[in-house]
């Protein structure tokens, strides 16, 4: 007796290559919970390692850190949205609170210091890894504050050698 595979209209087809660098490309939503942080920096961990980044898993694991613990300590909502991709060399960190921008000038300002001061560490960890981070704006429809650090590879190795 002869076995016909079946014919589906759904085919399953993937992409069964192995994880490199440059297609680490992650989105994750978490709770604004006081454990985000912590879930974020394990995926953060496991991602990297799998795309063979673990040389960045340091530096990259504290900025995952401070910018979802910002992101749940200034949300509005019930979820924080993250987002790491690697691209020409650079980890790229992004979170997005529900927070919207102030429109009184004052008010504003003091939002910003209070965030700036919230991201003190992460300001460090961007310098020490010659990248860069910043706060502004989200462009996306749900509105809110978009923050983000960038991890250059070879400053990402390099962090935590400079005396």
């Amino acid at each position: 007796m002869t076995m016909t595979p079946a014919v589906t209209a759904c085919p399953a087809k993937g992409d069964a290559s192995a994880p490199t660098p440059d297609t680490l490309a992650y989105s994750l939503t978490l709770p604004s919970a006081l454990t985000s942080p912590t879930v974020a920096r394990a995926l953060t961990r496991t991602v990297l390692t799998a795309h063979g980044l673990a040389a960045l898993l340091d530096p990259a694991t504290q900025a995952v850190a401070e910018l979802t613990a910002a992101a749940c300590t200034f949300n509005a909502t019930a979820e924080v949205y993250l987002s790491l991709r690697f691209r020409e060399g650079t980890l790229r960190v992004i979170a997005y609170d529900s927070h919207p921008r102030h429109t009184h000038p004052r008010l504003a300002e003091a939002c910003d210091a209070r965030r700036r001061a919230a991201l003190r560490l992460l300001a460090r960890v961007a310098r020490a890894c010659e990248g860069d981070w910043g706060f502004g704006e989200a462009r996306e429809p749900g509105g809110g504050t978009r923050m983000w650090a960038t991890v250059p590879y070879g400053g990402g190795v390099a962090y935590g050698t400079h005396g």
